[in-house]
C-alpha cells in the first residue's frame, strides 16, 4: 500500500523486509548540525575521516536490500527548499520495497565540498521513517573521492552506521587532478589515483555514454563496491538502479511541494 501521509511503500503489502514500524534504524548522532562556519565543517571531516574504514565489514554474498539516497532543490519565495528520497529495492530481484521521503528548508549556504551539511538533516529524517533495514545506501554524490575523503556517502556512513558507496555523475577535480577515460565497454573502469593513493573509480556504465564515478563511503572496499554498482545497473540509465529510481521520485515530489 501506498500512503501519501505515511510515506511507506510496500509493493506486496506483505513483503519480509517491512518491520512494519517495530524496529527503526539506529542512527548515531555523531555530531549536531548548529555548525556556522568553515573552520567547523572542516574541523569535524577531519575528525570523522580518521575512523574511515576501505574494507568489507560484511559479507557481500548476505546483500539482500539496498537503499538509493538522493535529494531535490527548488526556491520559494526567496528561500531555498529541498526534498530527500530514499527507495530501498531488493538486491536480487530489483523490486522496490519502500520508498520514503522527508523535505524542508535549507539553511547552510552551498559550499563546495561540504554537501553532507545541508544534506544531512534531511537525510536522516528520511531514514527515521524507514521500516526496513538496508543493507547498504548507494548515494547520488561522493564518497572517499573528496578533497578530505569525507564526500556525503562517507560522512553519511557515521550516522548510518552501514556500508556506504557514492555515485557520481560528474567529476570535481580534486588538486588540480583529471581522470583517465576507460574503454567504451561496460564494466571497463580506471581508478583515480591521487599522490598514490586509489580515492575512486570511472566505471563505464554503458557504451557510447558518459562514465560514472564511484568511491567507497565507508565500511566497504573499491572491488565490492564496483562489483554492486555493477550488479544494479540497468538498460534504462547510466547510474545505478536505486539512485536512479531515488531521483525520479525527489523530482515528482518537488512538482508536488512546489504546489504547496
Amino acid at each position: 500500500m501506498e500512503k501519501a501521509n505515511g510515506w511507506l511503500y510496500d509493493v506486496l503489502n506483505k513483503n519480509k523486509f517491512i518491520k512494519k514500524g517495530i524496529d527503526k534504524m539506529n542512527i548515531n548522532l555523531v555530531h549536531d548540525f548548529n555548525i556556522n562556519t568553515e573552520e567547523e565543517f572542516s574541523r569535524i571531516q577531519s575528525d570523522l575521516a580518521k575512523n574511515i574504514k576501505l574494507e568489507n565489514g560484511f559479507n557481500p554474498e548476505n546483500i539482500e536490500t539496498c537503499a538509493g539516497v538522493d535529494l531535490a532543490y527548488w526556491m520559494k519565495d526567496g528561500e531555498e527548499y529541498a526534498t530527500c528520497c530514499i527507495v530501498v529495492i531488493d538486491y536480487i530481484t530489483k523490486e522496490v520495497i519502500e520508498k520514503v521521503y522527508s523535505y524542508g528548508k535549507i539553511n547552510e549556504p552551498y559550499i563546495p565540498g561540504y554537501l553532507a551539511f545541508r544534506e544531512l538533516p534531511l537525510i536522516i529524517r528520511a531514514v527515521e521513517k524507514l521500516g526496513s533495514e538496508p543493507n547498504i545506501f548507494v548515494f547520488d554524490g561522493n564518497g572517499y573521492l573528496h578533497f578530505s575523503h569525507m564526500g556525503i556517502a562517507t560522512h553519511a556512513s557515521f550516522f548510518l552506521n552501514k556500508p556506504t558507496i557514492g555515485v557520481a555523475k560528474s567529476y570535481l577535480k580534486i588538486n588540480g587532478n583529471d581522470f583517465q577515460m576507460p574503454e567504451d565497454e561496460i564494466g571497463a573502469y580506471k581508478d583515480i589515483v591521487i599522490e598514490n593513493e586509489v580515492y575512486g573509480r570511472v566505471l563505464r556504465s554503458r557504451k557510447n555514454t558518459k562514465p560514472i564515478f564511484i568511491s567507497c563511503g565507508n565500511y566497504i572496499d573499491i572491488e565490492t563496491s564496483t562489483e554492486i554498482i555493477l550488479n544494479l545497473l540497468n538498460r534504462d540509465s547510466r547510474i545505478p538502479i536505486p539512485t536512479r529510481l531515488a531521483d525520479l521520485e525527489t523530482h515528482i515530489m518537488r512538482e508536488k511541494l512546489k504546489k504547496m
